[in-house]
């Protein structure tokens, strides 16, 4: 009975190292590739057998959740709190499209998030509301400044963000230069009158 204790400090040690592994891998693998990456080539990654994966975090979902604010959360989060702080609309437009465009095209996951791809993860819906409801902010702040055309809506920023997701997710990857290029049109597109920034 001696050894009990301290063949049960181990295990919950060994434990603790390998959920530690299988998150390290699983953040790596997800922000390089998105949150689709098979579940093999994490635990490979992690040095453990799948059904490690399944103990300790429950499969996907579980996974997913245990490490989506290192993955995507902080980062988009970042964006919105950022946004918000910006006073001037015409700026506030400019960076908000312009930093979320970014981070689409830099993170895959994100494009799994906006996608609803997992919809049974609560944590995953609940990001996908906070980020509509700062799209909905934006545009209810920039109608009332007259920033935007008046006929744009919030569900036309839901559709161009839906859309950015989905050709980058199943469409051929464009080159940096013309991917930012795009987001110059997509911006002068839906302004309602032109901005500073534009030297107009």
């Amino acid at each position: 009975m001696a050894d009990a204790v301290p063949s049960e400090s181990r295990l919950r040690a060994d434990a603790r190292r390998n959920s530690e592994q299988i998150r390290a891998a699983a953040i790596g693998a997800f922000q390089g590739r998105g949150l689709g990456v098979p579940l093999e080539e994490v635990a490979k990654a992690a040095g453990v057998s799948k059904a490690t994966i399944f103990n300790r975090f429950g499969g996907r979902i579980g996974l997913i959740e245990a490490v989506i604010e290192e993955v995507v959360t902080a980062e988009l989060f970042a964006v919105i709190d950022r946004a918000r702080t910006i006073d001037d609309i015409d700026e506030r437009i400019t960076y908000y499209l312009t930093a979320l465009r970014d981070l689409q095209y830099r993170q895959p996951a994100v494009n799994d998030v906006l996608l609803q791809t997992y919809p049974h993860s609560q944590r995953l819906m609940d990001i996908c509301r906070a980020g509509s409801e700062a799209n909905d902010e934006l545009v209810a702040a920039a109608r009332t400044s007259g920033a935007l055309r008046p006929e744009f809506t919030a569900g036309d920023l839901h559709a161009l963000v839906v859309d950015t997701a989905l050709a980058l997710k199943h469409g051929e990857r464009p080159p940096r230069d013309a991917y930012d290029r795009r987001t110059t049109y997509l911006l002068e597109g839906i302004r309602g009158r032109p901005s500073a920034a534009d030297g107009r």
